[in-house]
């Protein structure tokens, strides 16, 4: 049976009508775009927050309107328990889009937060509102994970551009529990992976079905591969608001400036105090010095911060004696152990290190600090056996001895 053949009118108007309905589903496609963009849009914050490494932005979403709950990424917010919130300001039925005008505007529409919990392994954190503004509305949760193949579209407010509240969308490549380490530590959830760009700002933004649904909270990009994101899935973010919430741990230079200790930053990053320690058998004081990491370490729910001093540095590895010597003590101190490092030298240093929890109260940290030093101390003391003094006329018989 030959095709049937269209008259040269016939086969026009063929044409321009699947042309228009293209059109007509480019159109709606656009709109509906549009609608789920201004839509999420209520619901998305910038977070700015203040830690030991400085400023730090990033985005949130308000998932809780009564509870005045917003979620972003736990690396948005570091160390901090504060931080300031901004939801997008309206001018014309549109956001403002400017940096300048939020923070020209901070207490008219800055709100502040406090950060209620953070799971680093999920890379998530809950943010408290002291108020939520009119207008904003809390963003559904999808009930399953997306699949392959769906398109997603996010918000964010990525620093390499001077514009906030910025759309992208993209397409599912793919959903699946992911191990990995960023530059926010070491994390392991499920992962919805995504063919759309994430800049750094974006972090702890929504993605959206085109439903304006959450399906995932935006979180960092591939570093090897183009266009390839990963996502925190909302199996993850359901899991992590029904479990025991935990504190997240105060700024270093917060706890030691509440413990009343002048600190400096080392070379290293992180920071040394100069701590005070008795004489035997004399009134008089002598420093030692000690040192607080500026990072957490962390494993699961497991928050730690390392407290360390140097008691002695040598040319040769440490013999047998003091060796045992040192496992005995480790073995019988409270809070840590010895360690012995090898320079790049070739030279050998003993050190002291203590491990606490990272929310620990000032006062924790100032004991632990303290204890540090005056083992170290005295440890120091034992492998550097002070020289014998001569007197005066042994010294005048050596001279003239020469």
């Amino acid at each position: 049976m030959s095709p049937k053949r269209y008259p040269p009118l016939s086969r026009c108007l063929v044409l321009m009508m699947l042309f228009g309905a293209i059109q007509c589903l480019s159109i709606t496609n656009a709109r509906g775009d549009v609608q789920t963009y201004r839509r999420t849009l209520k619901s998305t914050t910038w977070v700015l927050s203040k830690n030991s490494e400085g400023t730090s932005s990033g985005t949130g979403v308000l998932i809780d309107a009564e509870k005045r709950l917003v979620i972003t990424n736990a690396h948005v917010v570091g160390d901090s328990r504060n931080a300031v919130i901004f939801f997008p300001a309206m001018k014309n039925d549109s956001p403002i889009v400017e940096r300048s005008h939020y923070l020209q505007n901070v207490r008219k529409i800055g709100i502040r937060g406090r950060v209620l919990a953070v799971d680093r392994k999920r890379d998530l954190a809950l943010v408290e509102l002291d108020k939520v503004p009119a207008g904003a509305e809390a963003l559904p949760m999808v009930e399953k994970s997306v699949s392959p193949g769906e398109i997603v579209e996010s918000i964010g407010n990525p620093g390499a551009t001077d514009a906030l509240w910025v759309y992208t969308s993209g397409t599912v490549r793919s959903v699946y529990r992911k191990q990995f380490r960023t530059g926010g530590g070491e994390h392991d959830f499920r992962v919805v992976e995504t063919q759309s760009p994430i800049n750094s700002g974006d972090s702890g933004g929504p993605v959206v079905n085109s439903q304006g649904e959450l399906v995932a909270i935006s979180q960092a990009i591939a570093p090897k591969a183009r266009l390839v994101s990963y996502c925190v899935d909302v199996s993850e973010i359901r899991d992590f608001l029904a479990s025991p919430w935990k504190k997240a741990p105060l700024p270093v230079t917060e706890i030691l400036d509440n413990a009343e200790l002048k600190y400096s930053k080392d070379a290293s990053g992180h920071y040394k105090v100069d701590l005070p320690i008795d004489v035997e058998d004399s009134e008089e004081k002598v420093t030692h010095e000690v040192l607080i990491t500026k990072d957490v370490e962390y494993y699961e729910r497991a928050d730690v911060r390392k407290v360390w001093s140097l008691a002695h540095i040598q040319d040769n590895a440490p013999s047998q004696e003091t060796t045992i010597r040192l496992l005995q003590q480790s073995a019988r101190t409270k809070l840590g152990g010895w360690t012995v490092e090898k320079t790049g030298d070739n030279r050998f240093v003993i050190v002291y290190v203590a491990k606490i929890d990272a929310t620990a109260t000032p006062a924790a940290v100032k004991s632990t600090m303290e204890y540090v030093a005056k083992l170290t101390r005295s440890m120091n003391k034992e492998l550097n056996p002070a020289v014998e003094t001569q007197d005066a006329s042994d010294t005048l018989r050596d001279w003239l001895a020469d």
